[in-house]
């Protein structure tokens, strides 16, 4: 194996450009050729291959998103369609392939690699809900972006005596409300892993005022429900004045954590040694600090299970 290409699929998340600086730089220092893949899957069919070096991976450690941009391709999901991306990159001379993404990202590798085509995972997405690793590329910047805001938003709650719903990211994972949730003290945390009534959440609010708190902040995952539906139910039942923020796609910005960019930075780099010692089929991840890899069909099989002793602690702290 003497080419390989990279590509980034799905929602971005910060440190996927670290990963992709780790990838290139590794692979021309194990002598390899590394060719970027424009818009993911879509830029893989159509062999949208660019060349990419030490000049073209600076400055980009520290920047947010993508550079290799990514595109939902619904056609590569098809027989055809994978076939032709291997035809693409068979005619290109590449011999493997590295894929940054989450879930769906590695369905279509470990397709590739069904079909003989050498492929390697790596974690990128914000939601923390891939099985085979601890923490994905992103999370960790994700969360520390929500943490920042509610508590930015706790200053206006505290200062107009209302109570706030806040409503996370993380798709059907609760891990970035789990976490955010935690860290920033908030009252009630509700995931789809445990998911607290509304009852329950009513009487954490009324319990605090009865006490003479004069706010509450309610975190809840997008996977759970809309958050302007709870704060509605929320004020109706207690005739408090609730606010409802949506952090949105405003959790998948920004420059990555030092931890991301540490993690990312390993993660590329393994990826490429797979490559060179012959491994494919795997994505690569890391558990109990230290990087492991797993097999594609092992990781898309198993349910990634979230620590509900973290979401215990917070409720017992947030009595």
């Amino acid at each position: 194996m003497n080419k390989i290409a990279l590509l980034t699929s799905g929602g971005d998340a910060p440190g996927m450009n670290t990963a992709i600086r780790a990838v290139v730089r590794r692979g021309i220092f194990k002598g390899l050729d590394v060719y970027g893949v424009k818009n993911g899957y879509k830029g893989l069919m159509s062999g949208h291959f660019t060349p990419m070096d030490f000049k073209s991976v600076g400055d980009i450690l520290h920047r947010g998103g993508t550079i290799l941009q990514s595109t939902r391709c619904d056609e590569f999901k098809t027989e055809e369609g994978q076939k032709q991306a291997i035809a693409q990159m068979e005619s290109a001379g590449i011999s493997g392939l590295i894929v940054i993404g989450g879930d769906g990202s590695f369905q279509g590798a470990s397709k590739l690699n069904d079909k003989g085509f050498a492929a390697i995972g790596i974690p990128g997405t914000i939601d923390n809900d891939i099985s085979g690793t601890d923490y994905t590329i992103g999370f960790d910047t994700a969360v520390n972006t929500a943490v920042d805001a509610i508590d930015k938003i706790r200053d206006t709650a505290s200062s107009h005596e209302r109570t706030y719903v806040i409503e996370v990211m993380g798709r059907n994972a609760g891990d970035i409300a789990l976490w955010a949730g935690t860290c920033a003290g908030a009252e009630s945390i509700i995931i789809p892993e445990a998911m607290d009534d509304v009852d329950d959440v009513i009487d954490r609010v009324q319990r605090g005022a009865a006490r003479g708190k004069i706010h509450s902040i309610i975190v809840v995952a997008e996977g759970v429900g809309k958050g302007h539906e709870l704060g509605q139910v929320i004020e109706e039942r207690t005739g408090f004045e609730t606010k409802v923020t949506i952090l949105g796609h405003f959790q998948r910005g920004g420059s990555p954590s030092a931890y991301d960019r540490m993690m990312s930075t390993q993660m590329g780099a393994k990826a490429v040694d797979l490559f060179v010692e012959g491994v494919s089929g795997v994505m690569v991840g890391l558990k109990n600090g230290k990087l492991v890899h797993t097999p594609f069909k092992e990781a898309l099989e198993n349910k990634r299970t979230i620590d509900l002793d973290i979401y215990d602690l917070a409720r017992s702290l947030s009595i």
